[in-house]
Order: structure tokens, then C-alpha cells, then sequence
């Protein structure tokens, strides 16, 4: 008679514990390093056009809805979450997500310049994706829509963003990254699609409905309420309430010095530092690394 096979050893659908994660981390992390670059810009523009999806179901949802503020924001994230579900199960490659690499770089499985240069290469393509689906939404004329209270929602965001202090913008970054890598790191424990969208939906519309800032979303945002800035007349500005002379601070260049700077900093220490190397430290320093990992 055949011994009985080792429990260790069959098939399961149960979630990944931590530990398990962390080395799944690394793998994945690994393997996005060494994808040649030009698939992964083609990856990141991907990616952005996902998130700025997300980014677009929200400013619509959001639109003029009549109901409570925080119910009103809550919405606001639930529907963003479809761009971290469209990069995760659908494919793609996302700057802040990727700030988990740094556990395989810790790992000494990721050279300091592999990992640099994946970011740098998704951030870029990152910002052409969702920059050119800002100007394809614009070019539907969707903010037109509702008599132009898509539109007011659009500017209301974009000036929102440019109108942040540089520390608030840095502390924003901050929490909005540790939710989005966590919701990433969640998703390193799932066994189905399904269990990747619960995932998900929940820390993404957490950090949706507080108000924080992920970079990539700001780069499907600011230039969109720009566009409808100056290239909507000043009549429509008007009707929607939101004079072009009001609007001072709603600049590129405020978009890139008290937004994007900041925020990409900020989520560069929630993600890379407080969620990927505090799971390192925990799971998989080299006291904690067995032989064969």
C-alpha cells in the first residue's frame, strides 16, 4: 500500500498566508524587473489609461449627486477602484504598485539600478497613458454632459489638486500609497479574480473617499480640468461657474510643483517604505529566509 500523501504537498484554494506572500512578492517583483523595456512602457501606458478609467467613472459618479458628503465621496471610490482592477486582473504595469519591488530588492534579488530603471520606465508610460485618455475623454465632449456638471467636477478636482500645501500633498501621497500597496499586497494572498476585486475595492475606496493623492490618478485629473480650462469657451466656464479668471492657480506648472512632485514622493515612502519594507522586516529578513527560498 502507497504511503498517504503529505498534507504540505496537495492542492488548496485557501488565501496565502503572509509569509507565503512575501516570497510571491519577490517573485513578481523579480520578474517585472527583468521584462524588457519595451514591453514595459507598453505595460505602463496601460496602466495609466486603467487608472485613469477609474479616475473618469468617479469624476462622472461623482458629479452633482445631491447626496451626503461622505456618502458622496465613498461613491467616489468604489467606482475608482475599476482602475486598480482593470491593472491587476487585466495586465498592467503601475508605478505606485510597483514600489512593492523593493522587497525583492531588499531580498538582494533586484539590483539598485534594475529597480530604478522600472520605475522611471512605468512612470513614464504611466503618464502617457493616462495624459492621452485625459485628452480622449475631452474630445467626447463628456463634460458637457448634465448641462455641464461633469464638467464643474472636473475643474472642482483639478483645482482642489493644484491648490495643495507641499507637505499636505507629501502626507497625502503618503496614506494614499500604503492603501493602494496594500490593497496589491492583499491581492499577493488570492486564489481567483474574485478574490483579487474584494482586495481591492475596499482600501482603494478608503483612500479615494479621505481625500488622498496617488500620482498616477492626479495624471488623468489636472490635465483633464486644464483642457477643460482652456479649451472650453468662456461662456461655458461661466454657465458652470467657474470663470476662467478664477482659475489662477490651475496651472501646469503648480500641477507639477504642488501635486505631482510631492505626491510621487509621498507615495514613494508609503508604498516602498512603510508597507514593502516593513513586510520585508517582518517575513523575510535572512534569519527568517530558509534554504531553497
Amino acid at each position: 500500500m502507497s504511503e498517504p500523501a503529505d498534507d504540505t504537498t496537495r492542492p488548496t484554494l485557501d488565501a496565502l498566508l503572509p509569509a507565503a506572500m512575501a516570497r510571491r512578492a519577490e517573485e513578481v517583483g523579480a520578474a517585472k524587473v527583468a521584462m524588457p523595456a519595451l514591453r514595459m512602457f507598453a505595460l505602463a501606458v496601460l496602466g495609466g489609461a486603467f487608472i485613469g478609467l477609474g479616475a473618469m467613472f468617479s469624476t462622472v459618479a461623482t458629479a452633482n449627486t445631491g447626496v451626503p458628503f461622505g456618502v458622496n465621496r465613498l461613491l467616489g471610490g468604489v467606482t475608482f477602484s475599476l482602475g486598480l482592477v482593470l491593472v491587476v486582473v487585466g495586465g498592467a504595469e503601475l508605478f505606485t504598485g510597483n514600489n512593492l519591488i523593493v522587497m525583492a530588492w531588499a531580498s538582494r534579488r533586484v539590483s539598485t539600478k534594475r529597480l530604478l530603471r522600472n520605475w522611471a520606465i512605468v512612470y513614464a508610460g504611466n503618464f502617457v497613458g493616462a495624459t492621452s485618455l485625459a485628452v480622449l475623454v475631452f474630445f467626447t465632449g463628456q463634460h458637457r454632459s448634465g448641462g455641464g456638471v461633469v464638467g464643474r467636477r472636473v475643474i472642482d478636482i483639478g483645482v482642489a489638486k493644484t491648490d495643495l500645501r507641499i507637505g499636505n500633498a507629501i502626507a497625502a501621497g503618503v496614506l494614499a500609497n500604503i492603501l493602494v500597496c496594500l490593497a496589491v499586497w492583499l491581492c499577493f494572498s488570492a486564489r481567483s479574480v474574485t478574490d483579487k476585486i474584494v482586495a481591492i475595492v475596499l482600501p482603494v475606496s478608503a483612500f479615494v473617499a479621505a481625500g488622498f493623492e496617488h500620482s498616477i490618478a492626479n495624471m488623468y485629473f489636472v490635465p483633464e480640468a486644464l483642457l477643460v480650462k482652456r479649451r472650453t469657451s468662456a461662456e461655458f466656464l461661466t454657465t458652470i461657474g467657474t470663470p476662467r479668471d478664477e482659475l489662477g492657480h490651475l496651472t501646469w506648472a503648480r500641477f507639477f510643483t504642488h501635486n505631482l512632485v510631492p505626491v510621487t514622493i509621498g507615495n514613494v515612502i508609503g508604498g516602498a517604505v512603510m508597507v514593502g519594507l516593513v513586510y520585508w522586516f517582518v517575513y523575510r529578513p535572512p534569519s527568517a529566509v530558509t534554504p531553497g527560498d
